[in-house]
This record gives structure tokens, C-alpha cells and sequence, in this order.
């Protein structure tokens, strides 16, 4: 008989291994001696050692589910449960119960995660469908538009819910993709339709600019191409296939009027420069007329100059204040001249103005007598008042006297 610490072989060659539970026999061994039955028996042992040790190491590091690791015990247990092995099945079968603990925890563990990962899956796509909602209502066609296909990128990307929950989400998110894209066709549509209006009123405006581009009355021509420009841009775009020959065509045929229109206005500020010279020499002439001494001479040679004047033409717009100016004001100083020798030779004018100083004259040496007799009589008051009339007075015939004098008296 042989045996050692966890199993024996008996006289028969029946083998038992030793457990909590007592003796189980392990099975008969008749092929050698008791110390190679243990042995083997003992090697069975190892083989389960080896394999719970796997299948530890398989539920620790991998995600081996649930059930598979369950169904691997379970049949691990039932070998260790036939006692065909020597060695401490005790401990193997804690260790199952502890793996079948571990497997169970991990089971949580993972429903906790499918849990979390439904929860954050189902925030996730709460916000994407908020956030298309608020996209359908956009009108930045082509920004939304690609938001709108990376929100779709990105529920791919996302794990499906309940059936019930994913598809009434997607329900949501569909439509509003979908009215978005209603919009926007809409939109490019009516903006098709007001391109097209836009072609037809810029071939209009094209048609009357090229019509025009050879008129030659230019003040009336350039007015109208400036209306014309005003309604090209409030037309709006044409297509763009349209829209730069068109504008072309409109801008060409302007280029050609103003061309032209500049070619005859250089031909005339080179007129009108040398229209300019010319009055400037006139102006000078006149100029030299001041100051008056002969009237009769002086009007004689300005009436010339003023002919002369009139037969020369335009001068330049800025410069024509500054050199008819010059002429005026020689025209005034004649003016001045003759005003004040018809007033000299206006004999009654003259008389009026004699007149008149007299009756102030009179009036003044009456009030100075009144004053005088006023302060004998030591009536002050009244010498102030009549010392007040006679100021103006006064004055008045010193206004008279300087009229008078301009009659030579």
C-alpha cells in the first residue's frame, strides 16, 4: 500500500484521494506499482491546476462573456467533482466558486457599462437631433449642409439603442435633414428664378448701353449711363455663366462713349486754356484803366475790352470766378465813378442838398440859443434835454455837409 499527503492506493489497487468530505475513490490501477498510480493521478491533478489557471487568467484579461465562462466552469467542476485526480480538490473547487464570483461581478460590471454606454449613446444622440433641428432652421446653406453630413458621420459612429428609442430619435433626426434640404432647394430655386429675371434686365441695360455708346450729346448720354448703372446693380447677379459677359458687354460700351467724350473735352480744355490766357491779358488791360481819371475815356477803352471779351469763348469752370471777377471789378469802379459825377453834375440834387443843410444849420444855432438861455435860467433839466436834440441834429448836418461836398460845395 501506498499513500501520500491528499490521496492512497489500497492492497487492491483501488485509488482514493482525500477531501473535506472524506475518502472518494478516484478509480483502480493495476498497470504498475501504487507510487505510479498516485503519479498519475497526481498529473491529472496538475492538468486541472493548469486549466483553472487558464481559464482565470482568460476571465482577468479578455473579454470572454459571460455565459462561455460559466459553461468552462461549469465543466471543470464536473472533473473536479469526479474525483479522477489527486491532490487538493478542495482548494480547486474554492477557486471556482471564487471565478464563478468573479464572472458574476464582471457580468455586472459589463451591464453597468452597457448601461452607461446606452445612457451616453442615447445623450449623444438627444444632442445631435437638437442640434439638426436647429440646423433645419438655417439659412447657411452650405455651412449647415456639412455640418449636417458630419452629425451623420457621427451617429454611425454611435451604438444603437432599444429599437424603439433609435428609431424615434432617427425619426427626428431624419426630418430635420430632410426639411433642410426642402429649404435649401427652395431657396436655390428662387434664387435661380431671380438670377434669371436679373439676365434679362442686364441684357436690357446692355442693349440701350451699347445703343448709346456712339452719342455725341454728352451731358444727357453720361446722366443716363449712370442711371443705367444704377439699376445693373440693383438688378442683382445674373447666372454666372452670364454675369461676367454681360457686364462685359455693359461696361464696354460705356468705355467707348467716354472715350470719346474725353477725346472732345481734351480738344476743348486745350480751347478753353488758351481761352484763359487770353482774358487774363484782357482783365490786365482793364485794370490798368484804375484808378478813374478820364470817365469818358476810361468807359470808351472798357467797352472795347468787354467786346473783345465776349468774342473769346469759355474758360475753364474753376478758373472763370477769379478772372470775371478781375473784369467786374473794374466794371464796378466805372459804375462808382459815374454815379458819383451824375450826383457832382445834378444841379437838383445839389439845390436839395443846399437846402437841406440850411434848415439843419438853422435848426442847430436855434437849439444852441435854447440851451444857452435854458442854463441862465438855472433849468438844467431842460438844458439837457435840448443839449440831447441838438447832438442829433448835429449829426445830421455833418451828414449833410459830407453829401454836399460830394456836389463840390
Amino acid at each position: 500500500m501506498s499513500s501520500d499527503p491528499w490521496g492512497r492506493v489500497d492492497e487492491t489497487g483501488t485509488v482514493y484521494v482525500r477531501t473535506a468530505d472524506g475518502e472518494k475513490v478516484v478509480g483502480s490501477w493495476a498497470a504498475g506499482s501504487p507510487e505510479e498510480a498516485l503519479a498519475y493521478f497526481e498529473r491529472k491533478y496538475e492538468g486541472l491546476v493548469v486549466e483553472i489557471g487558464l481559464l482565470e487568467k482568460r476571465v482577468r484579461t479578455t473579454d470572454l462573456s459571460a455565459k462561455d465562462a460559466q459553461a468552462a466552469i461549469g465543466h471543470l467542476r464536473e472533473q473536479v467533482d469526479a474525483h479522477h485526480a489527486v491532490g487538493d480538490l478542495d482548494a480547486l473547487r474554492t477557486r471556482l466558486d471564487k471565478l464563478v464570483e468573479t464572472v458574476e461581478a464582471r457580468r455586472e460590471e459589463r451591464k453597468q457599462q452597457r448601461a452607461k454606454q446606452s445612457d451616453d449613446a442615447r445623450r449623444a444622440k438627444e444632442e445631435l437631433v437638437a442640434e439638426a433641428e436647429e440646423l433645419a432652421r438655417s439659412d447657411q446653406w452650405r455651412a449647415a449642409g456639412e455640418r449636417l453630413r458630419s452629425l451623420v458621420d457621427t451617429w454611425k459612429g454611435l451604438p444603437r439603442l432599444d429599437r424603439k428609442s433609435d428609431d424615434e430619435l432617427w425619426h427626428r433626426f431624419s426630418h430635420a435633414r430632410s426639411a433642410f434640404s426642402k429649404r435649401r432647394k427652395a431657396h436655390f430655386a428662387s434664387l435661380d428664378a431671380q438670377r434669371e429675371e436679373a439676365r434679362r434686365t442686364k441684357e436690357r441695360l446692355v442693349a440701350e448701353a451699347e445703343a448709346l455708346s456712339g452719342s455725341t450729346d454728352w451731358g444727357p448720354t453720361a446722366a443716363r449711363y449712370r442711371e443705367l448703372m444704377a439699376q445693373w446693380k440693383a438688378a442683382g447677379r445674373a447666372q454666372r455663366e452670364h454675369e461676367d459677359d454681360l457686364w462685359d458687354r455693359f461696361r464696354g460700351a460705356q468705355d467707348v462713349f467716354f472715350a470719346a467724350r474725353s477725346s472732345v473735352f481734351a480738344e476743348r480744355d486745350a480751347e478753353q486754356t488758351e481761352n484763359l490766357k487770353l482774358k487774363e491779358e484782357l482783365a490786365e488791360e482793364a485794370e490798368k484803366l484804375l484808378p478813374i481819371t478820364d470817365l469818358k475815356a476810361a468807359r470808351a477803352a472798357f467797352r472795347s475790352l468787354n467786346e473783345r471779351w465776349e468774342a473769346v469763348g469759355h474758360v475753364p469752370r474753376d478758373a472763370r470766378p477769379r478772372v470775371e471777377g478781375r473784369m467786374h471789378a473794374v466794371e464796378r469802379a466805372l459804375q462808382e465813378a459815374e454815379e458819383a459825377e451824375w450826383r457832382r453834375t445834378n444841379p437838383e440834387a445839389r439845390a436839395r442838398a443846399e437846402g437841406l443843410t440850411g434848415q439843419l444849420r438853422a435848426a442847430v444855432d436855434k437849439l444852441k440859443g435854447q440851451v444857452e438861455q435854458a442854463r441862465t435860467q438855472g433849468n438844467n433839466a431842460r438844458a439837457e434835454k435840448l443839449e440831447r436834440e441838438l447832438e442829433g441834429r448835429q449829426a445830421l448836418l455833418d451828414q449833410a455837409l459830407k453829401a454836399l461836398q460830394e456836389f463840390g460845395g
